[in-house]
């Protein structure tokens, strides 16, 4: 895949206009209140994962409207002291998949939960949570249209609630500092952490690797790839509910939470991505209102910087952690 998108030094600049509704921030303020009415304790069991390093628990916590969400989460053997958290979600079609599938963070030290993604979980890592809700009318095959004619439906409704409810629950859980709590995801998993960073309280780090669910309205029309083509396809066949569909949409564009916000974050964007665009990610970014950095990768395709990449993640924990000098 070539580069096709914008020129860099275009992207760097690329501020579209927003499209936000009015109620944008009421809309949220309404529907993590309602959850956080609904709030219990996480329940938590220790697993034998076959990891003697590490010590592993089978987490269920709850999720939009008290909803049961299930999660892993990893700490070192010999845990002693309260540790920093990443908090962390999964790309499209992923499930919290099993604990040996989560090695990085907890090996530099931090403690580690990984949010299963309801409903999903059957294209690669497994899942075990349901979604609990009814489809809500017509979709395409995925979770891009879910309950689409409507955001109080919207799949993506109930999934960015419970990532907010992960970061509320990971305080009750053994050995994390709950005040060092960081959020952290790829493609799909980067869309979450992104509203997650703009939706819950006291998030003091976001990891957002070439985040999906960002500026739909470019994306949809720059990219036939999937998942984005769910959209342009559902749209193909029910042209009359095109507008409705991408009002509902605002409500979830990663670019209207990024200007919401404030913690330090790290970004990375691939230059021949074709499942998330260049510009789409750039969106996003250029309106983050934190402090924030951003690693571009022009060769890379949608794994963007991989293993070269892993490494300065680890670093901008440390640095946010203030676990080294910088």
């Amino acid at each position: 895949m070539a580069q096709y998108d914008l020129p860099l030094e275009q992207l760097r600049q690329y501020l579209p206009e927003r499209k936000e509704e009015p109620d944008f921030d009421d809309f949220w303020r309404e529907t993590i209140s309602e959850s956080l009415g609904r709030f219990e304790p996480p329940v938590f069991e220790e697993v034998d994962s076959g990891l003697k390093l590490l010590k592993t628990y089978d987490v269920t916590f709850s999720g939009y409207m008290g909803q049961k969400i299930k999660a892993w989460f990893i700490v070192p053997k010999d845990l002693k002291d309260e540790l920093p958290c990443v908090v962390e979600f999964v790309g499209y079609g992923g499930g919290r998949g099993f604990p040996h599938d989560w090695l990085l963070y907890v090996c530099a030290n931090f403690v580690h939960l990984v949010m299963d993604t309801r409903s999903q979980g059957s294209s690669w890592l497994k899942g075990d949570t349901p979604d609990y809700e009814p489809s809500h009318g017509p979709q395409y095959p995925g979770f891009m249209t879910r309950g689409i004619l409507d955001p109080r439906t919207y799949y993506y409704r109930r999934v960015f609630t419970d990532a907010v409810m992960a970061v509320q629950s990971v305080a009750f859980l053994p050995g994390v500092d709950a005040k060092r709590i960081a959020v952290a995801g790829t493609s799909q998993g980067g869309g979450i952490a992104l509203a997650t960073a703009a939706l819950a309280q006291g998030v003091k780090g976001l990891i957002c690797d070439v985040p999906f669910l960002c500026h739909f309205e470019r994306a949809v029309k720059l990219v036939d790839s999937m998942p984005y083509a769910e959209i342009s396809s559902y749209c193909k066949v029910h042209p009359e509910q095109t507008e409705t569909v991408f009002k509902t949409l605002s409500y979830f564009d990663g670019v209207n939470f990024a200007v919401r916000a404030k913690c330090p974050a790290l970004f990375s964007v691939a230059l021949m991505d074709d499942i998330c665009p260049p510009s789409t990610i750039f969106a996003a970014y250029n309106y983050y209102a934190g402090p924030k950095r951003i690693e571009v990768y022009p060769f890379a395709g949608h794994e963007g910087g991989g293993s070269y990449h892993t490494r300065l993640k680890i670093q901008f924990l440390q640095e946010i952690f203030s676990l080294r000098e910088v």
